[in-house]
């Protein structure tokens, strides 16, 4: 089995794949008469393709124990996928890049609990890798007609080490 190894998180490295949602360098408006910094815009879904329509949603994703076998992936043909931790807790993100309508090499990210990711409309990732306890997980994606949902299967698993 091909290890894999965790890599630092940052808006270079993860650009490929879709955007860091961190309010570091983000624009900074305070509204409410001063009380509420708001860190505008960090991300634009991209989910109204073919009918469909922006969700919020709630995810509780239970742990994963380490090391992990990573031996699918999927992606989201009509519409982005932001995930923004709610629990404070790392979390991972698996990505690869689109080889022929498959998955390729994937990468793996570590993110720290106070950062978000929104994977690009149909990028090759993992789904959702807790860490340590049950972590929720604030979801914006595309609800609507259509096939929204792709998995594909690895020949041979990867070994996701701890980071």
């Amino acid at each position: 089995m091909t290890e894999l190894r965790c890599e630092p998180i940052d808006a270079g490295s993860f650009a490929p794949f879709g955007t860091v949602m961190t309010t570091d360098g983000a624009e900074l408006r305070l509204i409410n008469g001063g009380t509420t910094e708001r860190f505008h815009a960090l991300a634009t879904a991209d989910t109204e393709t073919e009918g469909g329509g922006t969700i919020i949603s709630l995810f509780r994703g239970q742990p994963r124990n380490l090391p992990y076998r990573v031996d699918m992936m999927e992606r989201h043909p009509l519409g982005s996928q932001a995930f923004f931790p709610l629990s404070g807790r790392d979390w991972i993100a698996v990505v690869a890049p689109d080889e022929g309508g498959r998955p390729g090499e994937p990468r793996a990210f570590l993110v720290p609990g106070d950062i978000g990711l929104q994977y690009g409309r149909n990028v090759w990732h993992h789904p959702l890798i807790a860490l340590g306890v049950v972590s929720d997980f604030l979801v914006v994606d595309r609800d609507g007609p259509g096939n929204n949902l792709e998995e594909a299967d690895y020949p041979a698993p990867y070994s996701l080490l701890a980071p």
